[in-house]
């Protein structure tokens, strides 16, 4: 289904999210199977005093921990830039992070074809894609054992490739797995709820904007609360 939003909560703290918590029956907090959310150590702690056997219910969205990954392939590259000046020109370079940012499979033939040839001079950098696009493929496990196996084995590859970037990445996987593979066995991710803050994005714009908070939370339950509005 679409989704719908039951409460709107002013900030991005753990009070934000307690706020709602406290809204729910003991009965109704134990009841919830998954909290997808993205690694905000203060949703984490609200969520880790609110809801009963919290471990096992978090889960950290993909789209989070890739963001980070593909951040520090970034990091990575803007280090070896030098070598691309001097290998290309300007027009020739115009785009190259566009490639090494993008998943592999939504590049085009000769879009491929220019990252294979970025990658054999940009050497550490080809190296960081390989593990971002690693990374890519470790959600589709159901096995919570072999998921782990194989994100450690990420962790253990990206701590090996004496890139700086890489490694922060690593630690950061390694420090937030348990809710990585809570993710991969729920198979939950924040795909619904951005879909959400795009229509919630579009009120706003439809109406210039708000003068007041009210009045924006008031818009985004009519819209996006899932009202049934007969006549």
């Amino acid at each position: 289904g679409e989704g719908h939003v039951i409460d709107v909560q002013d900030g991005r703290d753990a009070e934000s999210l307690a706020c709602y918590y406290r809204t729910l029956s003991p009965q109704q907090r134990r009841s919830i199977e998954v909290v997808s959310m993205d690694l905000s150590s203060a949703y984490i702690k609200a969520t880790r005093d609110a809801i009963p056997d919290a471990e096992d219910k978090i889960a950290f969205d993909r789209f989070h921990v890739a963001k980070v990954i593909t951040e520090a392939v970034d990091l990575v590259r803007k280090d070896e830039r030098i070598n691309l000046f001097k290998a290309f020109s300007y027009k020739e370079r115009k785009g190259n992070r566009f490639l090494w940012l993008r998943r592999h499979e939504s590049l085009d033939t000769s879009q491929r074809k220019k990252l294979r040839d970025l990658n054999k001079i940009a050497e550490r950098t080809g190296r960081a894609w390989m593990l971002k696009e690693w990374a890519t493929q470790l959600w589709v496990y159901s096995s919570r054992t072999w998921a782990e196996k194989a994100w450690k084995k990420w962790c253990t590859r990206a701590m090996r490739s004496k890139l700086i970037p890489m490694k922060w990445a690593a630690k950061m996987v390694k420090k937030h797995l348990w809710g990585i593979l809570n993710a991969v066995v729920h198979n939950a991710d924040n795909a619904m709820v951005e879909s959400i803050n795009s229509r919630i994005k579009t009120v706003k714009i439809r109406a210039r904007g708000f003068r007041n908070k009210v009045r924006y939370k008031t818009a985004i339950y009519f819209h996006c609360g899932g009202l049934e509005l007969h006549p």
